[in-house]
């Protein structure tokens, strides 16, 4: 680089320099120049710099290159000095430290399902469609697959068959087909009430594990008979036998949740002549769970003295008789 900086050449000047008015470049000697540039400061050179490197081995191995170049306003100049001239990276390019980056997940997070199946939950927060029921089957098998002997927690919060209007969405199957595979797990089944278990949603609640259905404190159950789907321009024949199935539909529901929350047939056959709403209390006094979740509930109620101790602290005497 500095055999090339010293070497002998020519030197020009705009024509702004010259006392006349000139055409053309202005050709003056090595010494002028130098005298020229002396009254410019020079920045430091980076002795790193890869550019001057480079541009100093290409001057020392072949000065002609440098010497004979044709001007190109279009480009930077001696950039074409280099075989691949690489460009500042974009960001995503760009890697970034360990520090940054240590605390980013490798792969892709999985969807929210797939968490809560890893901890061995199956939610249900959706009317009881195909799609649905097809996730929740396939979601118990896979846990009784992985654990026969862990419990499974199965969380509801749907209006069953049916949505919030009362139109039907699904099929009744759609919800026998859901509790036909809860009796066939050898796990148990914690079921837990939030929002809203309505229809078969109910029926899928009490079907847990007896000692271990939930309900949280404003959550609602609600057991109604099975609607007869749209008939549009259905001939009168096939109307009477889809009337048929939903009243065969209906017995089968009613004998289901007499089993499950310890009634008689008779009594459940005539609270669902109406849509029968229950809170958590009445559905506990029905049979439909075991317990109202309430955060501290059962440690309150352990610390809750007997009658009789708190005559007995304060001084009462229960009298024979009485």
């Amino acid at each position: 680089m500095s055999s090339f900086l010293h070497a002998p050449m020519a030197c020009t000047v705009p024509p702004s320099v010259s006392s006349q008015s000139v055409r053309g470049p202005k050709t003056i000697s090595l010494s002028c120049c130098r005298a020229f540039a002396a009254k410019i400061p020079i920045p430091p050179i980076n002795p790193k710099d890869p550019f001057l490197s480079k541009l100093a081995s290409v001057a020392a191995s072949s000065p002609e290159t440098i010497l004979n170049r044709p001007v190109n306003p279009d480009t930077p100049p001696y950039l074409d000095l280099f075989d691949s001239p690489k460009l500042m990276a974009t960001p995503a390019q760009v890697e970034r430290s360990i520090s940054y980056n240590e605390h980013r997940p490798k792969s892709p997070p999985p969807d929210l399902p797939s968490l809560l199946l890893h901890g061995r939950i199956v939610y249900i927060g959706m009317p009881l469609v195909p799609a649905v029921t097809e996730l929740v089957v396939a979601e118990l098998m896979y846990l009784q697959w992985m654990d026969p002997k862990q419990p499974i927690y199965l969380y509801i919060n749907s209006t069953g068959t049916t949505r919030d209007d009362g139109e039907t969405v699904g099929m009744e199957t759609e919800g026998f087909a859901i509790y036909d595979a809860l009796m066939q797990l050898q796990n148990e089944v914690h079921t837990v009430a939030v929002g809203a278990a309505i229809g078969q949603a109910c029926l899928l609640l009490s079907a847990g594990t007896k000692g271990h259905r939930f309900m949280m404190p404003h959550a609602k159950a609600m057991i109604q008979q099975p609607r007869v789907p749209s008939s549009g321009l259905m001939p009168a024949s096939d109307v009477l036998i889809r009337a048929k199935e939903v009243i065969t539909n209906r017995d089968t529901l009613v004998e289901l949740l007499a089993k499950h929350t310890g009634n008689s047939v008779e009594a459940v056959a005539n609270v669902m002549r109406r849509p029968f709403y229950m809170d958590a209390n009445r559905a506990k006094e029905f049979g439909v769970i075991d317990k109202i979740l309430w955060r501290g509930q059962e440690k309150v109620m352990a610390e809750v003295a007997a009658p009789e101790e708190w005559d007995k602290n304060a001084g009462i005497k229960v009298m024979d008789g009485f």
